[in-house]
């Protein structure tokens, strides 16, 4: 058995969460290990897939706002100095039902914000997205500064950058650990002891299974499945900036234009049934795939034949509420555990990170929604 010299802080997760946690830290003068079981981006991971969208309408959850404001600005200065274009500027549309307050909500907190964004009546909606059946809807709230993501490459770009600020990555899996008071080592699964002062769980989907007394009931990972769907040969309707990334509020499904020649994106925000990351199928149902079929056939009617191109099945990994969780470990003082962001969590990842950073090293107040003490064994999500 062997024993790693000793870091400052130890990261377990090199998703969005914990990659640029570990980020902040180095540039904090940090010594900082980075220590991911599959590696940065596996198709297992919350943070795996192509795309994320990143919008600042949260309601009236305007720490949310504040914290995709802050992020873009990080991800736009950090693509910068790759050269790589990997934010999409297509524009949100959040579309409406009559009587939805919640875009009265989130237009008066991205007027607070100073956050570009129009509201825009039936009639506007339908001369400039003719794609949409709108049926049902009386209204849209656009953001043209807001867009996608291409989640895959960002954090394969947050890692390196960590890297050159001089993180050390390790390729291993932690065993759970099993102590009281203080963590002074953990243990990968070939014997390999590694030490640190402070250390962040940031494991999205695998939090619950490496502190199930804590976590097992209050980490929901749940099934979710992602359809991409043939655009018209020769036609751009279907890319930005004719059409924009889109929500249907009512019917709780969110999707992307067409980017990179990758098809229509399209997916429920509603949570699947609960799984395990390690073993779930990464097959869509059939079920689903009708599901998916009929509801493009309604909402795009240009598409009603268009056949589904890829699919993808991954998993959120919510906290009861959506709010996220970052706090202290309630039994091991020098244990944070980070995590709770999947639906909503990837674009936020620099501010999050930001605000773990400067946990662990003691400094700022602890926003109270954020707190273990918050999050309860029973779903009910009031984040989106």
């Amino acid at each position: 058995m062997t024993t790693a010299s000793q870091y400052d802080v130890a990261v377990i997760g090199a998703g969005v969460f914990g990659a640029w946690t570990a980020l902040h830290l180095a540039k904090r003068k940090q010594r900082v290990l980075l220590v991911e079981a599959y590696g940065p981006g596996h198709t297992r991971a919350s943070s795996g897939g192509e795309t994320r969208i990143i919008r600042m309408s949260y309601g009236a959850d305007e720490i949310y706002t504040r914290w995709s404001q802050k992020s873009l600005v990080q991800w736009k200065e950090l693509f910068a100095v790759t050269g790589e274009k990997l934010f999409h500027q297509t524009g949100v549309l959040w579309l409406s039902s009559p009587g939805d307050p919640t875009l009265d909500a989130s237009a008066a907190t991205l007027g607070q914000h100073e956050v570009k964004h129009e509201i825009l009546q039936r009639p506007e909606l339908e001369r400039r997205y003719p794609q949409f059946n709108l049926d049902g809807i009386s209204r849209g709230l656009f953001e043209p500064e807001s867009g996608v993501l291409m989640a895959r490459r960002a954090l394969a770009c947050t890692v390196e950058s960590a890297l050159r600020q001089g993180v050390h990555l390790r390729i291993a899996q932690i065993k759970a650990p099993h102590t009281t008071k203080q963590l002074e080592s953990i243990e990968t699964n070939s014997g390999e002891r590694i030490s640190a002062g402070n250390f962040v769980f940031a494991c999205g989907p695998w939090l619950g299974k490496l502190f199930p007394e804590v976590l097992g009931s209050r980490i929901f990972p749940t099934r979710q499945e992602v359809f991409f769907f043939a655009t018209p040969p020769g036609s751009t309707r279907f890319t930005s900036p004719e059409l924009p990334t889109w929500l249907f509020q009512s019917d709780e499904v969110y999707g992307m234009p067409d980017i990179e020649s990758r098809g229509l994106k399209i997916a429920p925000d509603t949570h699947g049934e609960r799984v395990d990351p390690d073993t779930q199928s990464r097959l869509v149902s059939p079920e689903s795939a009708e599901w998916a079929r009929s509801f493009v056939t309604r909402r795009f009617p240009a598409l009603k034949d268009s056949p589904i191109v890829e699919t993808r099945v991954c998993q959120y990994e919510n906290t009861s509420n959506g709010d996220f969780l970052i706090d202290r470990h309630p039994e091991l003082s020098n244990v944070w555990l980070a995590g709770g962001g999947s639906g909503h969590g990837f674009k936020h990842g620099p501010a999050f990170g930001q605000y773990t950073a400067a946990m662990v090293l003691g400094e700022g107040i602890p926003e109270p929604r954020f707190s273990l003490a918050t999050k309860t064994t029973q779903q009910n999500r009031t984040v989106h």
